[in-house]
């Protein structure tokens, strides 16, 4: 009888890591996510459902596994801050970010939460990270733009608006901190471009469509908008000032030239956002942050809006539409 008890009690605790990895797999986790634009901005919601396809290509299901709770900060700083307090007193599993401000407002809030950034600019610069190769800490992620992409925006202007001499890089002080990087790269852009480059710093729309107006009073000018959340923010704003002065303009983000703008050429900001999930599945299956290393971006995309061109009076030489990964008509 007592071997039988025994016996029976050994089989039972034979069973108990079962039973514990079976209830440690169905265990919900929670990962809030923090965005940079309204909910329902285009670019937005093509990002929410890139990042669940990438968690579920992985196991991940919400409502079974996962549960996501999506915040949306439309830019607003003061918003951000306040999100990033509240998410961070929720204390869920895992938070990501995307874009400089909410990582910022993230990295203030919490040293132990693991923290997953996308579409992020100079980490290393910004004090996110320690290196890209060993990040250190609760942070890790994903970048957006190299410096030396700065230089090809000079150099893509200038392709299709040979006639422009002057360029003024518009950015927010406030949400485009690395904007001093950004300055070095247009600065050793090649002598033959025969371009001057200025910067006009922009806080609301008032100052955009001044800083605009100023460029369009100039001849033969040109605009760079900072790849940032103000901007995309403002995207309307900026493109249809641009389209009143006839005034030629670069930008970081797909989503402007969809709207009306001119010409693209940057990473593929929903790809980035696909590729975070992997991050996300990583960490809460284990693995810490400050041993992933940061990575950057693989595919990039060059688009031209025709129409904008032929409204400017602008000809897009066949050399730029061979090299455009998509032509808007």
């Amino acid at each position: 009888m007592k071997r039988r008890t025994f016996i029976s009690l050994l089989g039972g605790a034979a069973a108990w890591p079962l039973a514990t990895g079976a209830q440690e797999a169905t265990r919900v986790r929670r990962v809030a996510f923090l965005h940079p634009y309204a909910e329902n901005d285009p670019e937005v919601m093509a990002r929410v459902i890139a990042f669940r396809e990438g968690l579920t290509a992985l196991g991940w299901t919400e409502n079974r596994n996962i549960q996501i709770e999506h915040r949306y900060s439309s830019g607003d700083l003061g918003r951000i801050r306040a999100s990033a307090t509240e998410l961070v007193r929720s204390a869920p599993d895992l938070i990501v970010g995307s874009g400089t401000p909410i990582v910022a407002a993230l990295k203030q809030a919490t040293g132990s939460i693991p923290i997953v950034f996308n579409v992020v600019n100079d980490p290393v610069g910004q004090g996110f990270v320690a290196s890209l190769s060993q990040p250190g800490g609760n942070l890790t992620g994903f970048t957006f733009i190299d410096p030396p992409l700065i230089g090809k925006w000079l150099e893509m202007i200038k392709e299709i608006a040979p006639g422009v001499r002057h360029v003024t890089l518009m950015f927010s002080p406030e949400t485009s901190p690395f904007y001093p990087a950004f300055l070095r790269e247009l600065g050793a852009a090649p002598e033959t471009l025969a371009v001057e480059v200025s910067t006009s710093p922009v806080r609301d729309e008032a100052e955009i469509e001044v800083a605009i107006t100023a460029v369009a009073h100039e001849p033969n000018g040109g605009l760079i908008a900072a790849p940032d959340a103000f901007m995309n923010n403002h995207r309307r704003a900026i493109m249809a000032l641009t389209e009143q002065h006839r005034l030629p303009a670069i930008c970081g983000h797909r989503q402007f030239v969809a709207e009306g703008a001119l010409i693209s050429y940057g990473p593929d900001t929903v790809d980035i956002v696909r590729r975070s999930a992997a991050y996300v599945d990583r960490i809460l299956k284990g693995e810490k942050p400050a041993s992933l290393p940061v990575q950057q971006p693989t595919k990039y995309g060059l688009v031209i809006n025709l129409k904008t061109a032929k409204a400017l009076g602008l000809t897009v030489p066949p050399t730029l539409l061979a090299r455009a990964d998509e032509v808007i008509e």
